[in-house]
C-alpha cells in the first residue's frame, strides 16, 4: 500500500487551538455566511481520493468502478469522478438522465440496477447505449428482449444472482438472502442463462450481485464472489462466455472512526475488500465491475446547521437546529450515527443533549444523550459523514427548502446546487 494512501485525507479539520472548523482549506463559517444555513459541504480532494483507492487496490485487473449514483446524485459530484474514468451504477431513469447531463462521455460506462424498471426507462437506456442492465427476474428479461426487439438493438444484461449470503448490516440495507425482493435465485440462474443465449435480442454480458449496503467485513464479499465465480466457470463450459462480473457495492464505513483509535484506515479496507474479491475470482479470467457509492461520498460530506435555541425540559437539554429531519433522514430512519461537533468549540465541559430539528416530529433527531461541548443559539455546528444519503433523501416535508450544496477543491469553493425557494416549491402544483 503506498504512503499516501496509508494516511487517508481529512477533509474536516479546526486548522489550530480556537480555529473554525474547515473543508480542506475553506472555513465553514465563511461558507456559512455566504451561504445560510442549513448547508451541505463537500471534499472534492476525498472523493478523488476514494475513487482512486479502489482504482489503484483492482489495477492488476481490467475493471471499472461503476459509482452508485443514489448515494449521493450531484451533478457536479457525478462530472468529478467521470473526469477521472468512473462509470456508474444507476436505478432509475432521473439517474441516467443525471450521468447524461452532467457526463455524456460516459454513458457507455453505465449500468442498470434496480429491481422494478419501466418499459420508458429501458428503451430511455438502451437509445443512450449503456454498458449493460443489470436484470432482477425472468419477467424484467422478457421485458428487455421485448422493448430490445421493439427499438431493433441488442441488449446486454448481466442476471442480479441472489447468493444467500449474510452480510451483517441494517436488515433495511441488506438485500443478498433468500427473502429479499432483489436478485434472482443463484440455482435458477443457468436455466435463464441459457434460455437468453437463444434469443436474438438479448447477449447475455455478465453476472451480477450486491448482498447489501454498510458491509464492513470482507468476508461476505468474498463468499458472495465464490458462489458468483462457480456459477460463471459453468456457464463457460456450456459456451456461455460472459464478459464481466459486477461485484456490487456496500463496502461500509466507520461512522464512529474518530472517536476509535484501533479503526482499521480506509485505504486498508479497500485493500481488504480488493483480495477477497480477487481471492474468489482466481483464475477467471474477466473484467470487473464495482459500485461504491457510500465508501467515496460519505465521509467527504458534512452538513452544517446553525443553532437556534438550546432549551430545558426537566432533566432534559435541547440543543435545537434549523436543520431538519427532511435534510437528514438518516438519523430518525436507521438509528445512524453522525457525530456532530461544534464549528467553532466553546470552552467547557461536554454535557448530554439531544440535537434535534425543527419539524413536528418526535422523530426528528440527529441525536439523543449525546455528548456535546457547550453551544448557544447562532453557533454553527456541523454533522460530519453526511455526504452520501443525506442530499439523496432530502425532501420537502413542513414545505421546508432544500439545502444549498458546496463543493470545496482545496482552497476553491463553488456552489454547485443553489438553495431552493418558495418557487421551487410551488413550481409543480395546481391550485
Amino acid at each position: 500500500m503506498s504512503p499516501d494512501l496509508q494516511n487517508s485525507f481529512r477533509p474536516f479539520q479546526h486548522s489550530g487551538a480556537g480555529s473554525a472548523l474547515h473543508c480542506d482549506g475553506v472555513s465553514l463559517e465563511t461558507l456559512a455566511k455566504q451561504y445560510g444555513t442549513p448547508l451541505y459541504v463537500y471534499s472534492a480532494t476525498q472523493i478523488l481520493e476514494r475513487l482512486g483507492m479502489f482504482q489503484q487496490a483492482f489495477a492488476g485487473r481490467d475493471h471499472l468502478v461503476c459509482y452508485a449514483v443514489k448515494a449521493n446524485s450531484s451533478l457536479a459530484i457525478l462530472k468529478l469522478q467521470a473526469d477521472r474514468g468512473a462509470g456508474f451504477d444507476i436505478v432509475s431513469g432521473g439517474e441516467l438522465e443525471r450521468v447524461m447531463k452532467a457526463a455524456p462521455q460516459a454513458v457507455g460506462r453505465v449500468v442498470f440496477s434496480g429491481v422494478g424498471k419501466t418499459a420508458a426507462e429501458i428503451d430511455r437506456a438502451l437509445e443512450a447505449g449503456i454498458l449493460e442492465f443489470n436484470v432482477e427476474s425472468e419477467a424484467e428479461l422478457e421485458l428487455l428482449a421485448m422493448r430490445a426487439r421493439k427499438l431493433k438493438v441488442k441488449a446486454r444484461f448481466a442476471l442480479r444472482v441472489n447468493p444467500d449470503v449474510f452480510a451483517e448490516t441494517h436488515p433495511y440495507i441488506s438485500t443478498g438472502l433468500r427473502e429479499h425482493k432483489f436478485g434472482i435465485d443463484i440455482r435458477k440462474a443457468v436455466e435463464i442463462y441459457r434460455a437468453a443465449a437463444r434469443n436474438k435480442w438479448l447477449e447475455p454480458y455478465g453476472i451480477s450481485v450486491h448482498i447489501g449496503s454498510q458491509i464492513r467485513s470482507a468476508d461476505p464479499f468474498g463468499a458472495a464472489m465464490e458462489r458468483v465465480c462457480k456459477l460463471a466457470m459453468q456457464l463457460k463450459r456450456e459456451g456461455i462466455r460472459l464478459k464481466v462480473v459486477d461485484a456490487g457495492g456496500g463496502l461500509g464505513i466507520d461512522y464512529h472512526e474518530r472517536a476509535d483509535a484501533k479503526a482499521v484506515s480506509p485505504a486498508a479496507k479497500v485493500q481488504e475488500y480488493a483480495a477477497a474479491i480477487e481471492k474468489a475470482l482466481e483464475g477467471f479470467d474477466c473484467k470487473l465491475l464495482i459500485e461504491p457509492g457510500r465508501f467515496i461520498v460519505a465521509q467527504a460530506g458534512a452538513l452544517v446547521t446553525r443553532v437556534l435555541n438550546v432549551k430545558k425540559n426537566g432533566k432534559k437539554t435541547f440543543v435545537i437546529t434549523d436543520a431538519a429531519m427532511n435534510d437528514l433522514i438518516r438519523p430518525a430512519l436507521y438509528q445512524a450515527y453522525h457525530e456532530i461537533v461544534p464549528v467553532r468549540p466553546r470552552s467547557g465541559r461536554a454535557r448530554a443533549v439531544d440535537v434535534v430539528g425543527p419539524v413536528c416530529e418526535t422523530g426528528d433527531f440527529f441525536a439523543r444523550d449525546r455528548m456535546l461541548k457547550p453551544v448557544e443559539a447562532g453557533d454553527l455546528v456541523a454533522l460530519l459523514d453526511a455526504g452520501a444519503y443525506g442530499m439523496a433523501q432530502s425532501s420537502n416535508y413542513n414545505s421546508r427548502f432544500r439545502p444549498a450544496e458546496v463543493l470545496v477543491e482545496g482552497k476553491q469553493q463553488r456552489l454547485i446546487r443553489r438553495r431552493e425557494e418558495i418557487k421551487d416549491l410551488l413550481a409543480t402544483e395546481i391550485a
